[in-house]
């Protein structure tokens, strides 16, 4: 078998590697619509044939036009049952309600797969939501958080009627943003300066790294939507170092974070346009080279299906893919004890207390 993979990679040859991995199976993906990764990683997904593809996103109009969509692109594919499901992960209502609604389809009682793509980037103002939380990590980590968590059962349930060789994963979307900013817990809605603390290395941003970009940050910086956004994306990496210290002894289920690349989609639409055509003239400067939405989704999809993939090692290699393997990442998105306090963190952001 030939896992060959690597930048130029679609999601759909990938699929095609492991069709095993995915047929008859049940996967979740949020933030499905058609102009994002959400949609190629399940169109990658449909073309493998598996049992049902639930669709999650905040407009019931624009995941019916991903299903619609996928519906024609595989005209015979008929046996694969597409379910929409609509949430606002940045609400933890949505989020509870959501859950329950999923928890509650009797006639799909096991989720092998949970694909947390869903983000949202560059909020250009400090925003709290109603939950108290900055909206960036809300909605990015916390609401997936919440999510995952609630739907465990089903994939429990899924690890103990599996065959050894199915994975059972979750995968968590991260960037390469989590090179700006680790999480910071001492400041989680973003009101004291960056100078305040570079006596906690694990939160200072990078302040360096976002000039060099021409971003408008220094030591008096308070909130800045790529900061917030960085740290959001270190959560996603230290959710799945968690996921795999509660979960892989007991139940066998993995997690990875991963970094689709830079794609054109309608992430960056909150971004000022000014500041995203200077920080993107630069980044394209210092080599950086665009995917397709195709090209973007491959390294989800390998990381969910390729049941090659193992435990990642003590020190945190391993957790994190790019370009369909797995890359390092700073310490402060791998260490387990900054995983455990993030996890003990969003437990009571969220109210709930989750032991498996």
């Amino acid at each position: 078998m030939s896992t060959d993979f690597g930048f130029e990679t679609e999601g759909l040859a990938v699929a095609a590697a492991f069709p095993s991995s995915i047929k008859d199976r049940t996967i979740l993906i949020t933030g499905v619509n058609r102009k994002g990764i959400g949609y190629t990683t399940a169109e990658s997904f449909a073309s493998q044939s598996p049992k049902t593809l639930i669709l999650a996103g905040r407009s019931v109009e624009k995941l019916q036009e991903c299903i619609d969509d996928l519906k024609r692109a595989s005209p015979n594919l008929t046996s694969v049952d597409y379910r929409p499901l609509q949430v606002d992960l940045s609400s933890q209502a949505s989020v509870r309600s959501a859950a329950q609604q999923v928890l509650s389809w009797t006639d799909i009682p096991t989720i092998d797969m949970v694909i947390n793509n869903a983000g949202i980037m560059n909020i250009p103002t400090r925003t709290i939501t109603p939950d108290g939380l900055e909206l960036t990590m809300a909605t990015n980590h916390v609401g997936h958080f919440l999510l995952t968590n609630l739907l465990l059962p089903k994939l429990i349930a899924a690890a103990a009627a599996a065959a050894e060789a199915s994975p059972i994963r979750i995968i968590n979307l991260a960037s390469m943003g989590v090179n700006v900013s680790g999480v910071r817990f001492s400041d989680s809605t973003y009101e004291k300066p960056a100078s305040e603390l570079k006596s906690t290395p694990d939160e200072y941003p990078n302040i360096a790294m976002m000039r060099a970009f021409d971003l408008p940050v220094d030591d008096s910086t308070t909130y800045f939507p790529t900061i917030a956004y960085g740290a959001s994306k270190t959560a996603a990496v230290l959710f799945s170092v968690a996921l795999n210290d509660k979960l892989y002894a007991k139940y066998g289920i993995l997690s990875f974070a991963v970094n689709p690349g830079e794609i054109r989609t309608e992430l960056g639409r909150n971004t000022e346009p000014q500041m995203l055509a200077s920080m993107m003239a630069k980044a394209e400067a210092l080599g950086m080279k665009w995917k397709t939405q195709q090209q973007g989704c491959s390294t989800t999809v390998r990381a969910a299906v390729d049941p090659s993939l193992d435990l990642p090692a003590e020190d945190g290699m391993g957790v994190f893919m790019s370009d369909c393997e797995p890359k390092p990442a700073p310490g402060y998105a791998t260490k387990k004890e900054l995983a455990r306090k993030l996890w003990d963190v969003s437990e009571a952001w969220t109210g709930e207390k989750f032991e498996w």
